[in-house]
């Protein structure tokens, strides 16, 4: 009796088997044969019937359940691996494959919403030939997902650093152009009413909202964080609040919160509630443009709505399995997304600790009271973000202290903000009904969590760079995690315990703690389990923190101000690519002779901002003693070209929105604009190509000569500002300070120079701005390091 019961346990588990079979086939499906042998195809249906046939019964022995159950997953798996694989061709089937280099004129629906970075706007499009990803350089209209655009320009392969993400979508080229037009059609169909839902709701949360918050919320409801301001957004990035602008199984839950009491107020039966609660989300997800954590989140929330529906006991392992077997069926690429293991991170740490420290946190207090409320809010944060932060440190390379601060004291206002959004986006369905009341009081919700967002981003500490540099490295930090949250917990709980019987004794606590300590150990498994406690506490205090300088070499970006008189000539060193050159300054201060000293003997680009003795100097001694492998510059010059060709190295034009990267140090160009190129007839500091430096978290604004009282440029907020034209008076710059609002300025002049370089009128606005200023005359060459998460002035300013 004893046996067969066990057995049925065991046979009652085979939808879970099946499940998890499928579902690590399909994680395996990308792998998989463009034509699988028909052996693997043919043997499925016939294991599939022979499985069938030999399901055991209810007094069959527990070792034959087993062995069935085992088969069972392995046959799944081939299932999910060959419907994975006929998936993932699919898939790249539909995208627009052409010769690179060829002009081609296209139409097409906006299929995601579009990103604006750097000056370029990137838009996925959907067209008869296959899905493509559209590059323009801005301005570029709103484009609302589904409407129709054409745009003409040239196809070229995507670079190598962004191949996987567009892989992921479908996406095997990329379409250069110089601009976007909008047409007046759309999408039709069912997909055409689901734009015309979002739409509608997009336009209800602009209505009688500031512009931050009306954004902000387009990115807590919709996901469309396109238009967030970009200080606002870097921000929410240091805090570790960006989660909450783009949509995710968060959204799902209030979403079901909110409907449910609506619902009730109609009158509905409990049935009818979930049917309806279960209509709502299956229109939320597609609205929100199914990204794939929300798809996580809807097959979760349906899947628990469905047990519901079905008077059964609901399984939150069962609906994750489920929700990782739905996201990947749709995309068996899915997993490669940080999106998708961050949210799948955060649902298991919820699972495992949210729980234990709602006790923890709550204490005693009554169920529906406000304290439990609040401690529940605080318990899920937490195990959230300590769930998430070795992903982060993986896939972002940085770890924010601030983020349980920032997330906790941002909860109270996150769940109103979110559901006076919703409501504005379900009243907005009627246009002729005012949603300005709710619009008014998210505003409020909205501005405490930016200021909140604002508050914990300032910090140095907000932000630190933390490498976890392989799957090894992150399965320990990980390990280590789960270990020291349980003992962590179990010593908490030992505490409350021990408070609540008697006064406690300081000895108890080692005591109780003792006990658990050892209960734990016991039910680990001895040994082995101690063993790999050791080995993943020594990994993460080796990995992360304090052994990092022993396991890797320093990955930080070095930026050096070459003292070169007057002139300029600035050297961006980054960690994981060739160093670029910014300027040569003039020949005399033979900048060929640093490079050497400082063992450079390759360069990924030089730059010449402009064509003038004090930054491009004699071009020919510095291109013959390293290699280089572009010269880049911007306005049309036959010297530069020549140059250039006669050294064997690519001649680079680049123009405002134009790119130029190394390893992880992106330049984009701020100006001149492309129909300014050909214009010889201009002063060149006017035409002189201004740049901006990112890497990481850190930005530099490279001005050259060209002064802000005549270049119109809007760079947001940066770290470290080159002063152009070597610090001459410059009418603009207190706007450009106002602006940029840098936390050091470098100037490169020469001592003594005849032009009364730097300005007095230019310290003074730089004094006026508390701006700390460095200058080449007076302390030499600049150096900067950065790696990631703060920057410092290094020794070469002494």
């Amino acid at each position: 009796m004893k046996h067969a019961l066990r057995a049925r346990d065991w046979a009652g588990e085979w939808r879970f088997a099946a499940l998890a079979g499928a579902t690590a086939g399909s994680a395996l499906a990308p792998l998989a044969p463009p034509d699988p042998s028909l052996a693997a195809a043919g043997a499925l249906p016939i294991a599939a019937i022979g499985l069938a046939a030999l399901r055991p019964g209810d007094g069959a022995r527990p070792t034959a359940a087993l062995t069935w159950l085992a088969l069972l997953a392995l046959v799944a798996t081939l299932a999910g691996f060959l419907i994975g694989g006929a998936r993932v061709r699919a898939i790249d089937a539909g995208a627009l494959r052409a010769r690179s280099g060829a002009q081609v004129s296209l139409t097409g629906f906006v299929a995601g919403v579009p990103r604006r970075s750097r000056g370029d706007v990137e838009v996925r499009v959907d067209s008869p030939g296959g899905r493509v990803l559209v590059i323009a350089p801005e301005p570029v209209a709103e484009l609302p997902v589904g409407s129709e655009v054409r745009a003409e320009g040239v196809l070229e392969k995507p670079e190598p650093w962004r191949t996987a993400y567009l892989r992921r979508q479908g996406i095997a080229m990329t379409l250069r152009t110089d601009r976007i037009d909008e047409s007046p059609g759309g999408r039709r169909g069912l997909t055409g009413w689901i734009d015309e839902v979002r739409l509608r709701a997009e336009r209800a949360l602009g209505r009688g909202m500031p512009e931050r918050e009306a954004a902000l919320a387009r990115g807590f409801v919709l996901g469309e964080d396109d238009r967030i301001d970009p200080r606002t957004r870097e921000d929410f990035q240091r805090s570790n609040l960006a989660h909450l602008l783009a949509v995710s199984g968060e959204n799902v839950i209030l979403l079901g919160v909110l409907a449910w009491p609506l619902l009730a107020l109609l009158g509905l039966p409990l049935r009818a509630r979930l049917i309806g609660t279960l209509c709502l989300i299956a229109i939320y997800v597609p609205v929100t443009g199914a990204g794939p954590s929300i798809q996580r989140a809807g097959v979760m929330g349906a899947a628990g709505l469905i047990a519901a529906l079905a008077d059964r006991p609901r399984s939150r392992w069962y609906a994750v399995l489920l929700a990782a077997a739905a996201t990947l069926a749709l995309n068996p690429r899915a997993d490669r997304d940080v999106g998708w293991q961050l949210s799948f991170a955060a649902v298991i740490g919820i699972m495992l600790w949210s729980k234990r420290l709602t006790g923890l946190v709550a204490g005693d207090a009554d169920r529906r009271s406000a304290r439990r409320a609040l401690a529940e809010a605080i318990a899920v944060t937490t195990a959230a973000t300590v769930a998430t932060a070795p992903l982060m440190a993986a896939a972002f390379e940085q770890f924010s202290p601030a983020a349980l601060p920032a997330n906790v004291l941002a909860a109270p206002a996150v769940a109103p903000a979110m559901w006076l959004g919703m409501l504005t986006g379900i009243v907005g369905q009627a246009p002729f009904l005012p949603v300005e009341p709710f619009n008014w009081l998210d505003s409020l919700c909205l501005a405490y969590i930016a200021q909140v967002a604002h508050w914990l981003a300032a910090p140095g500490w907000a932000s630190l760079t933390v490498h976890l540099g392989s799957t090894w490295a992150v399965a320990s930090a990980y390990a280590a995690l789960v270990v020291g949250m349980e003992f962590t917990l179990r010593w908490l709980r030992a505490g409350l315990e021990l408070r609540r019987d008697r006064r406690p004794s300081p000895k108890d606590a080692p005591v109780a703690f003792a006990s658990e300590a050892s209960g734990l150990l016991r039910r680990m498994a001895g040994w082995p389990a101690l063993a790999l406690l050791t080995a993943a506490i020594g990994a993460a205090v080796l990995m992360p923190f304090r052994g990092q300088a022993a396991l890797s070499p320093p990955t930080s970006l070095t930026v050096r101000v070459l003292d070169v008189g007057q002139g300029d000539s600035i050297l961006l060193d980054p960690p994981d690519g060739d160093a670029v050159l910014v300027d040569t300054g003039p020949a005399e201060d033979r900048v060929e002779d640093r490079l050497r000293e400082l063992g450079v003997d390759r360069l990924a680009a030089i730059v010449i901002t402009h064509n003038q003795s004090d930054h491009a100097g004699d071009l020919g001694p510095v291109l013959g003693s390293v290699r280089v492998d572009r010269l880049v510059y911007g306005r049309d010059d036959p010297r530069l070209r020549a140059a250039a060709l006669a050294s064997g190295v690519e001649p680079y034009r680049l123009a405002e929105g134009g790119e130029l990267d190394s390893g992880g140090l992106h330049l984009t160009a701020l100006w001149p604009p492309r129909e300014l190129l050909h214009d010889t007839g201009q002063d060149p500091n006017l035409l002189c190509l201004v740049l901006v430096a990112r890497w990481r978290h850190f930005s530099m604004l490279l001005t050259g000569d060209a002064e802000a009282e005549s270049v119109p440029i809007d760079p947001g907020a940066v770290d470290v500002l080159k002063v152009a034209h070597h610090g001459s008076e410059d009418a603009g710059l207190d706007r450009l300070l106002e602006r940029s609002v840098p936390r050091l300025a470098v100037i490169s002049v020469g001592a003594g120079n005849p032009f009364g370089h730097p300005d007095g009128r230019t310290l003074a606005d730089l004094d006026e701005h508390e701006v700390p200023t460095l200058r080449t005359d007076s302390d030499g060459e600049i150096d900067i390091e950065a790696d990631g998460s703060r920057w410092t002035v290094g020794p070469g300013a002494g």
